[in-house]
């Protein structure tokens, strides 16, 4: 029995969006239902090399009363990723790197071992699409994305899926950053650089920074803005003011993950912010416990959020697995890959 290897470019050429979506879908859907297990992210903090380890186990469950054999699934898996701020100019390394192990819950076998960093990029741009789908108005068109990073492009790919999206605002310090961004994007979008307000007053907005001192204000968005604040994920990171938080409806991933390092944890440990101030989490809106922004598919006429919208994602274990659980099954119908004895059960 073999153990399928999967780089980079096999991980970015089997993760259709549009199936990496359904499947993060889903693990909100099996989180919000106590069918998955997913206990919380730990950390190995390594002050001597300037960076940490972070381990996040998950299994779920999608085989509900909603599903039958032929599409219900369960899954398991574990990602080791790390954050070492030093590594490309000491190290000509990626500050961030990650590894998946993806197994087979029945018997744990290791079916794959995926790059966990390209498979964090696209689960991300699909937690944020759900929750775009969810929470932006219907007829969203223009997106605003401040941070033109590595995460900005599936930001735009996967939020693109969900809505009609023509026009691209992109907003960062950095101007080569900028025109790289537009440069991969102006054949399919309108897309320009902008300030950060004229992003923000786009229909939908993600912000995929990692600063500590807020850089989003009130006045930065429009009436209806979601805004999908993607870049805290440790204590102290904050993109978002506290005023333009309090204003908003907050929807969040986990409670536990974002009260510790998301967005609304800066806020939140000061006590400015409390759980009176969350709306709720995104699964019970993708279940349909909680209404989603007025006039979307499944919000009852009548019923729904308006105004400013917050998703505040952490990124979760059980979205990792779900992805890698699409890249796995797409790379070995299309023979992709390098399969390997990593157990040596074939010798």
């Amino acid at each position: 029995m073999q153990t399928l290897l999967l780089n980079a470019d096999d991980v970015d050429e089997n993760a259709r969006m549009d199936r990496v979506i359904d499947a993060v879908r889903g693990a909100f859907t099996a989180y919000e239902r106590g069918n998955a297990k997913m206990p919380a992210k730990s950390y190995i903090d390594l002050p001597e090399y300037n960076g940490d380890f972070r381990s996040m186990p998950a299994y779920l469950d999608v085989r509900t009363e909603d599903t039958d054999e032929d599409t219900g699934w369960d899954a398991a898996g574990i990602k080791w990723v790390n954050v070492h701020t030093d590594n490309p100019a000491d190290h000509d390394l990626p500050t961030v790197m990650g590894t998946m192990i993806y197994s087979d819950p029945e018997t744990a076998f290791p079916l794959a071992v995926l790059d966990g960093t390209t498979l964090t990029m696209k689960r991300t741009g699909a937690a944020a699409a759900v929750a775009t789908d969810e929470l932006a108005v219907p007829d969203a068109s223009s997106l605003g994305i401040v941070g033109a990073g590595v995460q900005s492009y599936t930001q735009l790919e996967a939020i693109a899926a969900v809505r009609d999206i023509e026009e691209v605002v992109v907003s960062d310090l950095d101007e080569e950053r900028v025109a790289n961004f537009i440069d991969a994007f102006e054949d399919r979008f309108d897309v320009r650089a902008g300030s950060i307000a004229e992003a923000g007053h786009c229909d939908v907005l993600s912000t995929v920074t990692p600063v500590e001192d807020p850089i989003v204000g009130p006045d930065d968005v429009g009436e209806h803005t979601h805004v999908n604040a993607m870049g805290a994920d440790a204590a102290g990171k904050h993109e978002l003011a506290d005023d333009l938080l309090l204003d908003a409806t907050i929807v969040i991933d986990d409670h536990e993950q974002c009260t510790h390092s998301g967005e609304i944890n800066v806020p939140y440990a000061a006590g400015d912010l409390t759980d009176d101030d969350i709306y709720g989490e995104i699964g019970e809106i993708v279940v349909g416990r909680r209404p989603g922004r007025a006039g979307t598919v499944g919000t009852a006429d009548g019923e729904g959020v308006d105004g400013v919208t917050v998703f505040d994602s952490t990124g979760l274990a059980i979205q990792d697995v779900a992805a890698a659980r699409v890249v796995y099954e797409q790379a070995d119908d299309n023979d992709n890959g390098y399969p390997f004895d990593l157990l040596g059960l074939d010798g």
